[in-house]
């Protein structure tokens, strides 16, 4: 699983057993630690930011044939079945 800062932050509001919030400030300190390291560290950064962007086109990808899946599930079907005529 993974969390973003902000749902780190938010999941702290709903935990309060001693060792959920032990973790969860280590969870914080690590994302502090990431962004300084991202600072310090031009060549990661740019790679990082690459490979985003191929995910990130990976995805629309993904969704634009989602979005063409549904569209084709929702078009009207010929009724099928016994029709009686009206008398």
């Amino acid at each position: 699983m993974i969390f973003t800062e902000q749902g780190v932050a938010m999941l702290s509001s709903v935990l309060h057993s001693e060792h959920a919030i032990r973790i969860n400030i280590e969870i914080m300190r690590a994302f502090a630690r990431y962004r300084a390291f991202l600072r310090e560290n031009e060549d990661l950064r740019n790679e990082l930011f690459t490979l985003d962007q191929k995910f990130t086109e990976a995805f629309n990808l993904l969704l634009k044939r989602f979005d063409e899946l549904h569209q084709k599930k929702n078009l009207p079907r010929k009724r099928i079945g016994f029709v009686q005529d009206d008398l």
